[in-house]
């Protein structure tokens, strides 16, 4: 009995600091996400016109959004880290907090809308004429 209390002992720490390692490293990759979140904004916003105060406003309110966004979803995930997962489970768990988050930094594609142009108007044929066409068989 003594030795089972006195492994028990030793072994607790060993759990607990397993789920903190496995917390700091998550935390770190979160770091880099908004990190790389925050340069493709700075990127963007940078492209913008200098006088077009709507659109930067429009793009600031879009861009406030999206890092609170990944702001909830990262402590959502740092409160999710399982402490019971065995140590062989602990890289999938972390692959699976990074595949949440990427559709949050990616960048997504924006097309811009172009005003559509009036169809070309079809000249209107002669009623009753039928030309034959000549082809190769």
């Amino acid at each position: 009995m003594r030795p089972a209390l006195l492994l028990l002992a030793f072994a607790a720490p060993a759990f607990a600091q397993n789920a903190d390692i496995q917390k700091a490293l998550i935390q770190r990759q979160q770091q880099s996400d908004a990190f790389a979140l925050q340069l493709l904004q700075t990127q963007e916003a940078a492209r913008l016109p200098p006088g077009d105060f709507r659109a930067r406003q429009a793009l600031e309110a879009r861009q406030f959004s999206e890092r609170r966004r990944l702001d909830n979803v990262s402590a959502r995930q740092l409160m999710e880290v399982k402490t019971d997962l065995p140590q062989e489970l602990r890289p999938y768990e972390r692959q699976k907090a990074a595949d949440e988050r990427r559709p949050l930094t990616a960048p997504t594609p924006e097309f811009p809308v172009r005003p559509s142009q009036q169809p070309a108007q079809l000249q209107p044929s002669p009623r009753g004429i039928v030309q034959v066409i000549e082809a190769p068989r």
